[in-house]
C-alpha cells in the first residue's frame, strides 16, 4: 500500500487549482494596497518636481500662466469653451484670483511631498496642476504631460502609507485623520465647491467627479474616526485598495506607453536610423546650458551614434523586460541615468525629474527600503533628557554645629 505521494507525482495535485489561485490574487488585490514605498516615491517625486518648478518660476508667474501671459485670457476661455478643460483660472480674471490659486498650488505640492492629509491635499494638487497648465497650453517641456497625468492618478492612489505625516500620525495617534485640521479642510473644500457648483463654474463630468470624492472622504472620516474596525471600514478599505492598485496598474501602463511610443517613433526617424538624432540639439543655443560639454559630446561621431542608438533600444525593449526583474532593473537605471544627462546637457531638469519620477514606481522594494532605512540613519535622533538618580536614603548626615554668638 502506497503512501501519499509527493506533488507533482502522477496522480497526486501538483498545486491549487484555478479557483483557489484565483482566489489568492483576488484577496491579494483587494486585502491591502500594493507598492507602498512606489507609491510614496511617485508621490513625492511629481509633487516636488511641480513645486520645484513654481517656486523657480515665481518672478514669472505672471507671464507664464497669469494675467501678462501671451496666451491671454480671452484665447484660454475660448480653448476651454472648446475642449472643456478644468481649470479654476478661467473663474475670474483678476489677478489676486490668480495669485491665490498659484499660492494654493505651491502649499498643496509642499503638502503632498510631506503627506499631510493626502486625501484631500492629493485632490488640490491636481486642482493645482490642471488649473495652471489648462490655462495657458504651451508652457512647458514635456515634463508637464507627464505631471498632468500623474496629478490624475494620484488621486485614486494611497500614497501615503509610508514616508509621510499621515504615516507619522498613524503611529503616534492611531488614525491618520485624528486632529480637527482634516474636518476643517473638508468644510473649506466643500464651501468652495458649493460656490462652483452654484455660479455654473463646472461641467457636469467634473461636478459629479469632486461631489463624489468630497463625499468619499467626508465619509471615511466619519467611519474612520466612530467605526475603525467595524464592517463599514472593512468595506472602504476594500474600494480603497481596489482603487490604488488600479491607479498603481495605470500609472505603471502610461510609463511603459511613455517609452513605447517614444521608442517606436524615433525609429520612424532617419535622423535616428543614421545615429546622428542627437548631434542636432547639442548645437542649439536654447539646448545647450554647458556649450563646452555640448561640443565635445558633439565632436565625437560615435559617440552621438551610440547613444542615439542605445536611446531607442532601450526605450523600445523596456516594456518588454518587466517580466525579467534582473535586465528589468538594469534597464531602469539606464534610463535614470539618460534622464539626468538630459537633465544637464540639453537643459531640461523638470522633464528629466518628471520622468525619473515616472520610472520609480518600477523601483525594487528591496531598494527602497535599503534607501528609506540609510536616510532615516542620517536623521539626527532627539533623545529625552534623563531623570537624575534619587539619592539613596540613609540617615541624616550630621552638620558642623554652628556657631554660638558670643
Amino acid at each position: 500500500m502506497r503512501g501519499p505521494g509527493r506533488p507533482g507525482q502522477p496522480g497526486q495535485p501538483s498545486g491549487p487549482g484555478p479557483r483557489a489561485r484565483a482566489a489568492r490574487a483576488l484577496a491579494q488585490v483587494t486585502g491591502r494596497a500594493l507598492g507602498p514605498y512606489q507609491s510614496a516615491v511617485v508621490r513625492i517625486g511629481f509633487a516636488g518636481t511641480w513645486l520645484f518648478f513654481l517656486l523657480r518660476e515665481i518672478p514669472n508667474r505672471h507671464e507664464l500662466y497669469g494675467p501678462d501671459s501671451p496666451w491671454s485670457w480671452q484665447l484660454a476661455e475660448r480653448l476651454t469653451a472648446s475642449n472643456r478643460a478644468f481649470t479654476v483660472l478661467m473663474w475670474s480674471d483678476s489677478t489676486l484670483w490668480f495669485e491665490i490659486v498659484y499660492a494654493v498650488s505651491v502649499l498643496a505640492s509642499a503638502l503632498l511631498v510631506l503627506g499631510w492629509r493626502t486625501r484631500a491635499t492629493s485632490v488640490v494638487f491636481m486642482v493645482g496642476v490642471l488649473s495652471l497648465q489648462n490655462r495657458s497650453v504651451f508652457m512647458g517641456d514635456g515634463g508637464d504631460n507627464v505631471i498632468h497625468l500623474m496629478a490624475i492618478y494620484l488621486v485614486l492612489t494611497r500614497c501615503a502609507q509610508v514616508w509621510s505625516l499621515d504615516a507619522r500620525r498613524v503611529r503616534l495617534r492611531g488614525s491618520a485623520s485624528a486632529g480637527a485640521a482634516g474636518p476643517v479642510l473638508w468644510t473649506v473644500l466643500g464651501l468652495v465647491l458649493a460656490y462652483g457648483a452654484l455660479a455654473g463654474r463646472f461641467g457636469t463630468g467634473w461636478l459629479a467627479a469632486f461631489a463624489a470624492l468630497w463625499v468619499g472622504l467626508g465619509l471615511w472620516w466619519l467611519v474612520d474616526r466612530y467605526e475603525p474596525r467595524g464592517e463599514g471600514r472593512a468595506v472602504l478599505d476594500v474600494l480603497a485598495n481596489l482603487l490604488h492598485n488600479a491607479g498603481m496598474l495605470v500609472i505603471m501602463a502610461e510609463v511603459c506607453l511613455i517609452y513605447a511610443t517614444a521608442g517606436w517613433y524615433k525609429i520612424q526617424g532617419s535622423r535616428w536610423q543614421d545615429g546622428t538624432a542627437l548631434y542636432y540639439p547639442l548645437g542649439l543655443d536654447y539646448f545647450t546650458p554647458w556649450p563646452g560639454l555640448s561640443g565635445l559630446l558633439a565632436g565625437s561621431g560615435t559617440l552621438v551614434m551610440l547613444l542615439s542608438y542605445g536611446t531607442v533600444a532601450v526605450q523600445v525593449a523596456f516594456p518588454f523586460t518587466l517580466f525579467d526583474r534582473r535586465v528589468k532593473n538594469v534597464l531602469l537605471a539606464v534610463m535614470m541615468l539618460e534622464h539626468a544627462g538630459i537633465a544637464v546637457l540639453l537643459g531640461l531638469p523638470f522633464f528629466s525629474l518628471a520622468m525619473i519620477a515616472a520610472d520609480a514606481v518600477f523601483l525594487p522594494t528591496a531598494f527602497l527600503v535599503w534607501l528609506g532605512a540609510r536616510a532615516a540613519a542620517l536623521r539626527p535622533v532627539r533623545t529625552r533628557p534623563r531623570p537624575e538618580p534619587a539619592e539613596p536614603a540613609g540617615p541624616p548626615v550630621p552638620s558642623e554645629p554652628s556657631p554660638v554668638p558670643r
